[in-house]
């Protein structure tokens, strides 16, 4: 390893070749039951994605996951088309609540004022049970759907438990979705019965949906019944009527619950993509795949077990939130926060790790990014000395973070910068405990991911840019999308590009050590001059420069052939023109000092904000489509984004600078109304 690496290395494994815990219990029983055995994380991954049947296989049976296992582990090695395990049987909440003692702490909630409560397994199993009860008598059953609009708090987790142990489908949205974006995702899976809050709190106020609620009952005709949550620090509980039930009374009785054994392949849950434009697919996961998926991940992946307390900012439209109530599938604890991260500062999140005495803090990286611009001290929040891992994922983390961790934190906390997908409910691509942490690189595939970096012909790549695909099956993959029955929409989706690989849509590089680096969505490309070049990297650069509150960055092919490339930049202090010219001065120069002058924009454009979805990622793609004039404003749905009102303004934009002139942007002087 030459000095230049040793000076990227941020974290090393305490023992040389091995991580302690998680893995290398897994890897002792390899060697006992299987007489397989294993010197580094690079041999055991290779196995794991060539013989992938001993290797779900031994997961199966590590974990001691369902029953009626047989013999045949994977029907055909297809892609689509793979069939699991078949005439196994499994429940996904019986497996969460049978894995740690009875008085074990299943659930820390910790809410904005800071109030903290505890749940027991057994509180947990009780109320699972209870509310089991109630939906059976409402008439919900194995494959009828329950939907949710709650926040992420415990009564969640109980509703989704409950829901997945009759064998039921869940579906939920949090409930900062508005009322258009939660019809357009339920009213695809006609549920009979809605968990709903009236209202909740975020960011210090109090937020009414009880319009919202009523408009959603209204357009939903296959209800049966809404069970209604009494948001925290309400006056008044709600009141029964023959269409609603207060979840106290839904609870009222605690028992234990009869968990209905499914199929392997049978239907969890239904997770929706963004919906930013078009309408938002249903994606279905199965029960078996998911246990499998979320042990392998969290117990070996991030070494999360007995003892532990996993808490990752999200909410309950986010695939991380089900990620996070997987934890209880690894024995440990999940911290549920439900509030604003960064109320009533950007420290906020850290206070809550400290609350909740946190082992594994997860965040998107765009929070992490803004912590380390405000400046944030994160032990200064609280004791953070029980913290050992620190989780990012949403988007890429710009080198100079992955040193700010390092620094606030100390050289003890791992960082595990990790890139999955809605689509797998988990991790392609992250970190482990067996391998050193690298500035800039995710530190290998995930155990059972056979993720290889495809050139335009479809053949492998290593230290150069290329399509994230998946060339062996996974357990987690959907089992289909809703209301797709002939699953066209699926193989579309996934499938297209690539016959019998998975295509995910982004962009990765492998770099000659073994790490990768992410760059960023691949339908979002930045090609200049044939040369394909990921946002990410600009981003890394300018979103650190004072005065720059948040960016975007779009390639555009021109209808003449021509290629332009604006960047538009939201200012932090709504800077005066001067002030502006001297920040359009300063990007040019860090960008062609930091990366290259091919990175330069053709054009910096002040604009007012940047929409994001509302887990927090840059509408690249929307927003291209915007000013291409392919969509309009009305073409992206509102509910989903974040600084939606900014949508009519790039459609202006794209009608104005690009509509107009149909040229190549890179030999265009800046208009004054772009610069407005």
């Amino acid at each position: 390893m030459d000095m230049d690496i040793d000076a990227d290395v941020l974290w090393t494994p305490p023992v040389p070749g091995s991580g302690g815990g998680e893995l290398d219990r897994f890897l002792a029983w390899l060697d006992g039951s299987r007489r397989l055995s294993f010197d580094s994380y690079g041999a055991l991954w290779k196995w794991s994605t060539q013989e992938i049947e001993q290797f779900w296989r031994a997961i199966w049976d590590y974990y001691d996951v369902g029953s009626n296992a047989g013999e045949v582990v994977l029907e055909q090695r297809v892609m689509p088309g793979a069939v699991w395990f078949p005439g196994a049987t499994v429940n996904y909440a019986q497996e969460m609540l049978t894995r740690a003692p009875r008085e074990h702490p299943a659930l820390v909630s910790v809410s904005e004022d800071g109030a903290v409560e505890e749940t027991s397994t057994a509180e947990l199993t009780g109320q699972v049970g209870a509310l089991a009860r109630t939906l059976r008598e409402i008439g919900v059953g194995p494959g009828d759907r329950v939907a949710a609009y709650l926040p992420n708090v415990a009564e969640a987790v109980v509703a989704l438990l409950a829901t997945a142990s009759l064998g039921a489908i869940w579906t939920s949205c949090a409930p900062d979705f508005g009322a258009e974006g939660v019809i357009g995702r339920f009213q695809q899976v006609e549920p009979k019965v809605l968990i709903a809050v009236e209202g909740y709190h975020f960011g210090g106020r109090y937020h009414d949906r009880g319009a919202v609620l009523r408009r959603i009952e209204a357009a939903i005709p296959s209800l049966r019944r809404t069970i209604v949550v009494r948001p925290r620090a309400q006056e008044h509980p709600p009141q029964p009527t023959p269409e609603r039930m207060p979840w106290a009374d839904a609870i009222a009785q605690p028992a234990e619950p009869r968990f209905e054994e499914v199929p392997f392949s049978h239907p969890l849950w239904i997770l929706f993509s963004s919906g930013t434009t078009g309408r938002p697919k249903g994606i279905v996961h199965s029960h078996g795949g998911i246990v499998l998926e979320h042990l392998k991940t969290l117990n070996l992946g991030a070494g999360v077990g007995a003892g532990d307390r996993y808490y990752f900012y999200s909410s309950t439209n986010w695939m991380v939130w089900n990620l996070l109530v997987g934890a209880l599938l690894a024995g440990a604890t999940a911290v549920l926060y439900d509030g604003s991260p960064v109320h009533p500062d950007p420290a906020q999140s850290w206070r809550v790790a400290a609350a909740a005495r946190a082992t594994v803090f997860g965040s998107g990286a765009a929070y992490l990014t803004g912590c380390e611009r405000a400046g944030v001290k994160p032990v200064a929040a609280g004791d953070l000395s029980a913290l050992t891992t620190v989780v990012s994922t949403g988007s890429p983390l710009p080198p100079s973070t992955w040193s700010w961790i390092h620094d606030e934190l100390g050289p003890a906390v791992r960082l595990d910068s990790c890139s999955g997908g809605t689509d797998v409910c988990s991790a392609f691509v992250g970190g482990s405990p067996w391998l050193p942490v690298i500035r800039g690189e995710l530190s290998a595939p995930a155990l059972g991911a056979k993720i290889e970096a495809f050139d335009e012909g479809g053949e492998p790549v290593v230290g150069a840019l290329g399509e994230l695909v998946i060339t062996e099956p996974m357990p987690s993959m959907p089992v289909g999308f809703w209301n797709d029955p002939d699953g066209a929409r699926y193989r579309d989706a996934y499938f297209s590009a690539y016959p019998g690989v998975w295509r995910h849509g982004d962009w990765i590089e492998f770099t000659e050590r073994g790490g990768i680096v992410m760059q960023g969505r691949s339908d979002a490309t930045l090609n200049r001059g044939g040369v394909r070049m990921g946002s990410a990297d600009l981003y890394s650069v300018v979103d650190l420069i004072p005065g720059v509150a948040d960016s975007l960055v779009i390639g555009l092919e021109l209808p003449d052939g021509g290629y332009y490339m604006p960047l538009f930049v939201v200012t932090a202090d709504h800077a005066d023109q001067a002030h502006r010219s001297g920040l359009e001065a300063e990007i040019r120069d860090r960008i062609s000092a930091e990366l290259s002058r091919r990175h330069l924009p053709d054009e910096i454009v002040f604009a007012p904000a940047v929409p994001r979805t509302l887990t927090g990622k840059r509408l690249e793609v929307p927003v291209k489509q915007l000013l291409l004039g392919r969509i309009d404003d009305r073409g992206v749905a509102r509910e989903s984004v974040v600084n939606a009102d900014s949508l009519g303004w790039y459609a202006e934009f794209g009608r104005r600078r690009i509509g107009s002139r149909g040229g190549s942007g890179s030999s265009a002087s800046p208009s004054a109304a772009a610069r407005g």
